[in-house]
């Protein structure tokens, strides 16, 4: 997986996941530039203009920025409060509206390229009562219909456009738990552990070499298998009870 002379955009480069992401690219042989809140509101188009502007080639780029919102008081739809819903969009969803908007042209220039957009499990599903974060999860979902169409709508440029979307981490940003409270967490993970910011960052490699060169509009859930069959107790071993009526349906007890 291989980026050798390619030049690479990396947002959010100064979180645990866009700066693991930055360090794999730069192994690969890419050129990297780094994009954060420290260089660039990505929520002011006229910053992310001006970033982009100075550029003189692109050929992949991570769109890894973002935040959960909690601490702006994030949370179910009648106890959000509008700041966190606008901040939220604005930052998570916003942020690869405007980069992409201007990435694509340098794309187009290079002959083509590709993007990955980092998402999340929440914006496949919904969160359980610990993690009823509204704004946060829209704007996951967001970004999943947001690299669809524009996988659908750039192809024909030869740009790929995927995502990538991590279930239970392990980051800087992400608070301890209690061990009991680790171990409950995980009886809903079939690998039983949480995933790395390096299994994020192979999964962007694998996205943005040339080992994908016919997968766009896709979104790559890497979560340990969480997402196969949902947030069920795994260490539970239930017997199958017949509990069918005419059309033999199998239950447990």
């Amino acid at each position: 997986m291989q980026l050798s002379g390619k030049v690479a955009v990396v947002t959010g480069s100064a979180g645990g996941i866009g700066g693991a992401v930055a360090t794999a690219f730069a192994d690969a042989g890419a050129e990297v530039v780094e994009l954060d809140r420290e260089q660039a509101d990505l929520t002011r188009p006229d910053e992310v203009a001006a970033f982009f502007a100075v550029l003189e080639r692109l050929d992949v780029i991570f769109n890894g920025a973002g935040i959960s919102g909690r601490s702006l008081g994030d949370g179910p739809v009648d106890e959000c409060t509008l700041e966190a819903w606008d901040a939220v969009l604005a930052t998570n969803l916003t942020s690869i509206f405007l980069c992409s908007k201007h990435a694509i042209p340098l794309l187009r220039a290079a002959g083509g390229g590709a993007i990955v957009n980092l998402s999340s499990v929440m914006g496949m599903m919904a969160g359980d009562e610990d993690f009823t974060t509204h704004a946060y999860q829209v704007s996951k979902g967001g970004i999943i219909t947001l690299t669809r169409a524009m996988a659908y709508h750039y192809g024909r440029d030869g740009i790929r456009v995927n995502a990538i979307a991590p279930g239970a981490m392990i980051t800087p940003r992400i608070p301890e738990r209690s061990a009991e409270e680790e171990r409950e967490m995980m009886t809903t993970v079939p690998m039983h552990r949480r995933g790395t910011t390096d299994d994020i960052a192979k999964a962007a490699l694998f996205f943005l070499s040339d080992l994908s060169t016919y997968v766009s509009g896709q979104t790559l859930a890497v979560d340990g298998g969480f997402t196969a069959v949902g947030p069920i107790d795994y260490t539970a071993n239930l017997p199958l009870v017949d509990v069918s009526g005419p059309g033999g349906t199998i239950g447990v007890k």
